[in-house]
């Protein structure tokens, strides 16, 4: 990360100029931190996902998948606990009335700060209102954008999106964009268990979109208030939890290496008792080393059997587990990897961006894994003539069926190798004179810059070998 000192805003033009991440409504002026996937974007995130759901689900015998509908009965979210405790503590900059979330600030203030002590009974965001005042005047914590300290009192807001279901706006039909994917899975834990019959233990995952209401959004897709989840609820008996959770904390580790990601630039940190969820006894977090610190990239999370047990109570369903062996009857515990969609491709982007020079000049280049990238081979004739266009788009006929394959004949040859290179793209094929004499291509690898000639008609166990 040193490379770069600034890597992220060189990743936010690169992203816009090169198709991989927008700006949420621009051409009106944009919607504060809302993004856009562009069309590598979009190739990339859905490679992510694709890789998460083989790694996680379609490898395993003990995970299957559900896509749960984003509006959910009501009272899911009083079960769940995200009604009467899903909430920032907020205030407001009397200067500059700039709204700010009190734990965030007292966080930001120690980071940079000698000061390690903490307030009274800290229990981050949980914390009593005017506890986390007192400390923020005793401290003198300042206003980050005026330099303040003359705040409002804390006030607590809830981060679910609320919203109305059908004509009338009454409180009768008032429901919520859901915060997390995971109640999904729990209202549909007796469907999937009687359906196909399984056992404890068991996963199942879903991909999907969560929304949440936060106060303090920002650096660029890390933290946004509509954004995707890829995560499992692992149900197991409560004896088998800390074998399960180390199972899984270890395939965690191993799927962001597999990615791609420099081991250095990982870590986990375990969750302290006063910052854990209200329905964790156990939580830890792969962190990435982000330019701004370390962030969270996945939360491993022992949900104990809170959910199960708590849906169980106000939908009065058994949502028990009966051993057909044992006749053991018992409400499952539940351990909860939940990967974080955007933040891994803001991660990829970030981990891949390399500079080089190159005859006096720099190459920029994401050398992201094969898998990963949202061209795997960029056809590219030497120029316009219709003897190479017409042999170049019979080599993209030939090799389109499996791979994402780019076709680009505008400008010089050098330019559209830099565009490539920005793009990720692993393999580019350049289509010249020889190739109408010699039936053959120039192939060029994006990491080392060699080239070699190969025939066509043994490029697609060439692209074989290279994919495998």
């Amino acid at each position: 990360m040193e490379k770069f000192p600034d890597l992220m805003q060189k990743i936010i033009s690169l992203s816009k100029r090169r198709g991989f991440i927008f700006q949420g409504s621009e051409i009106y002026g944009g919607l504060s931190n809302t993004w856009d996937y562009g069309p590598m974007g979009v190739e990339l995130k859905n490679n992510l996902k694709k890789i998460w759901w083989k790694y996680f689900v379609q490898e395993r015998e003990d995970v299957v998948g559900t896509d749960a509908a984003i509006f959910m009965n009501p009272r899911v979210w009083e079960a769940s606990g995200h009604v009467g405790g899903f909430s920032d503590p907020l205030m407001d900059c009397k200067k500059c009335k700039k709204r700010l979330r009190a734990d965030k600030l007292i966080e930001e203030y120690r980071e940079k700060s000698e000061d390690a002590t903490l307030p009274e009974n800290w229990a981050g965001e949980s914390t009593p209102p005017e506890k986390l005042l007192e400390y923020i005047k005793e401290k003198e914590i300042k206003c980050p954008d005026c330099g303040g300290n003359n705040f409002t009192d804390i006030r607590k807001f809830n981060l679910m999106f609320k919203t109305h279901q059908g004509v009338t706006e009454d409180s009768g039909s008032q429901i919520y964009l859901r915060p997390e994917t995971a109640q999904g899975i729990f209202v549909n834990f007796k469907n999937v268990l009687q359906s196909l019959h399984l056992k404890p233990p068991f996963g199942i995952a879903q991909i999907g979109k969560a929304f949440r209401n936060e106060i303090t959004p920002g650096n660029f897709t890390f933290r946004t208030r509509e954004f995707e989840q890829m995560e499992i609820e692992y149900f197991v008996p409560e004896k088998l939890w800390k074998e399960k959770y180390a199972e899984l904390e270890k395939l965690s580790w191993n799927f962001f290496l597999k990615l791609g990601l420099k081991e250095e630039n990982l870590r986990w940190r375990e969750h302290s008792k006063d910052e854990l969820s209200h329905y964790s006894s156990k939580t830890c977090d792969v962190e990435y080393k982000f330019p701004w610190g370390w962030g969270e990239l996945e939360g491993l999370a022992y949900r104990t059997d809170f959910d199960l047990k708590n849906h169980t109570k106000m939908s009065g369903q058994d949502l028990s587990f009966q051993d057909p062996t044992t006749n053991e009857k018992y409400i499952p515990h539940c351990i909860e990897p939940s990967f974080g969609a955007d933040r891994t491709v803001l991660t990829i982007l970030l981990d891949a961006y390399n500079e080089e020079e190159v005859n006096g000049e720099v190459r920029t280049v994401l050398k992201l894994n094969k898998d990963l990238a949202p061209i795997k081979i960029a056809i590219l004739p030497l120029c316009k003539k219709e003897k190479l266009t017409s042999v170049a788009r019979d080599v993209f006929g030939k090799l389109k069926s499996n791979y994402a394959i780019w076709y680009d004949e505008t400008q010089s040859i050098g330019k559209r190798y830099r565009r490539q290179d920005e793009i990720g793209t692993p393999y580019c094929l350049t289509v010249d004179f020889d190739t109408l004499s010699d039936k053959a291509v120039t192939v060029r690898d994006r990491d080392s810059m060699e080239q070699e000639r190969i025939k066509i008609d043994e490029l697609e166990k060439y692209f074989e070998e290279k994919f495998n």
